[in-house]
């Protein structure tokens, strides 16, 4: 059963990183998360949103960017698609240090895979990728 929903839709410029970790926090703050978890959700979710900016979309303005964010059996679901270039690897775009893009570090994936319960991501090469994230918290009620 779900207890509650939300989606936003937003433009693939790099103003909107901060808009989705404070609405994803926001959101998550409805369940008994530490300050701690609270803070390694908004990081997963700018990772996530930063890579469709940066990778998806090469830095173009024009994308669509999806955050639906699900609360329910006491859990909390976070799902970040782009409709960009996908990934063509992505065992390879998980390992450590790997980027596509010079002045990266490549640790995005990695931080989201640490800091959440759960991640997969799907993606299809020249139609985008989605980031599904699940965070339970440590001290349910």
């Amino acid at each position: 059963m779900i207890k509650n929903r939300a989606r936003i839709e937003m433009s693939s410029m790099s103003e909107n990183i901060g808009f989705a970790r404070i609405a994803a926090a926001t959101f998550a703050a409805q369940l008994n998360f530490t300050l701690a978890e609270i803070e390694e959700i908004k990081v997963a979710v700018s990772e996530a949103v930063s890579n469709c900016i940066i990778h998806g979309y090469e830095n173009r303005p024009d994308g669509t960017i999806v955050l639906n964010m699900t609360i329910e059996d006491g859990k909390l679901k976070i799902e970040v698609e782009d409709f960009g270039v996908g990934i063509e690897d992505i065992e390879a775009a998980m390992q450590p240090s790997f980027t596509t893009s010079e002045e990266r570090m490549g640790l995005g994936l990695v931080f989201i895979n640490s800091f959440m319960n759960e991640m997969e991501i799907i993606s299809t090469p020249g139609e985008g990728t989605l980031v599904r994230m699940v965070k339970i918290p440590e001290k349910s009620e």
